[in-house]
């Protein structure tokens, strides 16, 4: 079978107004970016207002392992299914972070023939939209750093300035730095840091706002400093919600790209699930759902992170009430987590499957915990064997529900043909009595141990007293309300990445909390999982280059 590269390369793309016209979008509200790559325009989707919504399917896994689990690449199949059998449907995704595509990752747009396209432009530069949000996210710190130098009218108290820099790029070292250095001109000195782009502010609020003057007024809401009477400082007191509103304009507005099989596809936004929110843009996910019957889309990483925070931020956030989840497996990660060596996973090994689904059945439970039905999709290789396959489907019977050879991968919509009728069924059947987690009205420590104890399965929080101290300021000040978003490893339900399947009895050790004010949620930091990633040994970056025709090799 040909490349990822080889295939897409291949791909009869249509041209972006043609994949408009699908939807019924005038030409006129597609701003185009070439011919296959446009933007929505924001008055044609104020237009929308009225008309009912479609059906919303969640697309999440189970924990990653380095053999894979192909969660992109099932959300594509599965839209591509259900175009297939003759629904209406579409593909929300996230927009790829270039750290990744660089560092150990790779390209996130699918795989062989489930795939997102133009590929290259996705996972590179695309549109514009990351650039635009580091930019209006430095804007402000230059902007905090330009008030204090020109005599510091509002009181900033430069030891409590909490706004960081960031890049789009995996550099760990710029995690601490010393910026202002070099004398008078130049400021004062002071410690900061960087955090990687997707794990910005910026990109959470992006993500969350419903239009510009949502997103001018949650902008406005972030919170960069405090005085020495620890009163808050805010983006607009330094009056730079404007600007960064400015540098924002265009990002706001969904992308517009299609499959292999030229169905339509918003890839929009990128938040990183396991330091951030984990969700594309609630303005492409509620757009699509305007737009079309279904609409599939994916929370990043392991349900423990990426379908919790779906559910109990962006659905709790934005009024969305999700109708099926589907749960993407596969055999050789199943075999990971039941302890086969990376190098083993090609000889065939039942009982290590049989162990290893104690991960994906603590993923069922918990997305059951949510009141929405669930079907297990397993992403099939062609080293899988019968009776491992079998052995998922007898484990997931005894839980209930149902697991389902796909192969998009090789066959495209072809195999993923039974998925999408037993997804039509979940959604058709009104099972779904979605409702998150937690209470609002929950203490902010609540929360954290409502998630650690019913989703991680931890029996305790470990979390200094400075850390319980500043929940509890923030409760005072108003925040309380807030809902968490928990910054952990994505490797397993612990936070040792080396702790697979689904262990109990541990602890969650929360080492740092963040107020997103603006985005509207607190950021936990558990372990030693890190906001600005660093670079492998061996980065992608080394085996990426142009070959003699100008093409891209070593991305993907």
């Amino acid at each position: 079978m040909a490349s990822d590269i080889e295939i897409a390369r291949a791909a009869k793309m249509k041209p972006i107004q043609d994949i408009g016209e699908r939807l019924s979008i005038p030409e006129e509200s597609l701003l185009p970016y070439g011919r296959t790559k446009a933007k929505i325009a924001a008055d044609y989707i104020e237009s929308l207002d009225g008309r009912n919504s479609g059906k919303l399917i969640l697309v999440t896994a189970i924990n990653p392992t380095p053999a894979g689990e192909g969660k992109t690449t099932t959300t594509v199949g599965l839209g591509d299914g259900l175009n297939r059998i003759g629904k209406n449907a579409m593909i929300c995704l996230r927009e790829p972070s270039l750290g990744p595509c660089f560092g150990m990752k790779g390209g996130a747009a699918g795989g062989g023939y489930a795939q997102v396209v133009p590929m290259e432009d996705i996972n590179l530069h695309f549109t514009g939209d990351f650039h635009a949000i580091t930019s209006a996210h430095n804007l402000l710190a230059a902007l905090i750093e330009n008030h204090i130098y020109w005599g510091n009218e509002l009181g900033i108290d430069q030891r409590r300035v909490t706004w960081r820099r960031v890049l789009d790029m995996n550099d760990r070292a710029l995690r601490s730095i010393v910026c202002s250095l070099g004398g008078v001109a130049n400021g004062f000195p002071r410690e900061g840091g960087f955090d990687i782009t997707v794990a910005s502010e910026i990109m959470a609020i992006l993500c969350l706002a419903t239009d510009l003057d949502d997103l001018q007024k949650r902008l406005g809401d972030i919170i960069v400093a405090y005085r020495r009477d620890r009163t808050a400082i805010r983006a607009r007191d330094l009056e730079a919600d404007g600007a960064m509103t400015v540098l924002l304009k265009e990002a706001m507005q969904p992308n517009l790209v299609q499959t292999l099989e030229n169905n339509p596809a918003f890839i929009h936004g990128g938040p990183f699930a396991n330091i951030a929110h984990g969700c594309n843009s609630v303005v492409a996910t509620q757009t699509a759902l305007k737009l079309s019957d279904y609409v599939v889309t994916e929370a990043g990483f392991g349900a423990d992170l990426g379908a919790e925070k779906f559910f109990d931020i962006k659905c709790r956030k934005a009024g969305l009430s999700p109708d099926a989840v589907v749960i993407v497996a596969t055999i050789k990660a199943l075999k990971m987590n039941g302890g086969v060596a990376k190098d083993d996973l090609g000889a065939e090994n039942v009982d290590a499957v049989t162990k290893g689904c104690a991960n994906l059945g603590r993923h069922i439970e918990n997305v059951k915990q949510f009141g929405v039905p669930a079907v297990v999709a397993i992403n099939h290789f062609t080293a899988d064997t019968d009776a491992e396959v079998q052995a998922v489907r007898d484990y997931c019977a005894d839980l209930g529900v149902d697991a389902i050879l796909a192969t998009h991968w090789a066959n495209g919509s072809a195999g993923t043909e039974e998925l999408a009728n037993r997804v039509v069924e979940l959604a058709e059947s009104g099972a779904a009595q979605f409702a998150p987690l937690y209470d609002d009205n929950l203490s902010l420590f609540e929360k954290i141990e409502t998630i650690a104890k019913r989703i991680y399965r931890a029996d305790e929080v470990l979390a200094d007293k400075s850390v319980r101290d500043q929940l509890k300021r923030w409760e005072a000040d108003g925040f309380g309300d807030l809902p968490v978003c928990m910054a952990k490893t994505q490797y397993s339900f612990t936070t040792d990445p080396q702790m697979r399947g689904a262990p109990t009895g541990h602890s969650l050790p929360v080492r740092e909390v963040r107020l997103s004010a603006g985005a509207g949620f607190i950021v936990v930091i558990c372990g030693e999982i890190m906001t600005m990633p660093g670079l492998p040994r061996v980065p992608s970056a080394n085996h990426i280059r142009l070959d003699d025709n100008g093409q891209i090799e070593g991305l993907f």
